[in-house]
């Protein structure tokens, strides 16, 4: 009989306020798995979806990025008008993992400034 496995703890942000600043990070790496899914996303091989959607960055395979006018850059699957993942069924391991804990210090930092900003949309540009 198996054990069963406790229960994952709710996470403590909320991504639907956030501008999507994890989505900046200039090395989002990807691995064989995470192609063969985005080439699955869009019913293309996974060699197309290789050279559609990544690029080599010193070493090692990351998603290519597009400009943005928040964070000068932003994962080029990212919706800049809703600021939602567009595969995001299909979004790489390290996607799916972040923030790997409950907490996200970005989400917490945003709140603190929105709160003393006195501004619930505020959003610190980065460009």
């Amino acid at each position: 009989m198996a054990t069963p496995r406790p229960a994952k703890p709710s996470p403590l942000y909320d991504c639907s306020k956030c501008p999507a600043y994890c989505c900046s990070y200039d090395r989002i790496n990807v691995n064989s798995a995470d192609i063969a899914r985005i080439a699955r996303h869009f019913e293309i091989t996974p060699e197309e979806a290789k050279q559609r959607f990544t690029k080599m960055k010193e070493g090692d395979r990351v998603l290519r990025h597009r400009k943005d006018e928040i964070y000068g850059t932003v994962c080029m699957n990212l919706d800049k008008e809703t600021r939602r993942c567009t595969i995001y069924e299909a979004r790489p391991g390290t996607c799916r993992e972040y923030p790997e804990q409950r907490r996200c210090g970005y989400y917490e930092f945003l709140s603190w400034e929105r709160k003393h900003q006195d501004n619930p949309e505020f959003i610190p540009l980065q460009k």
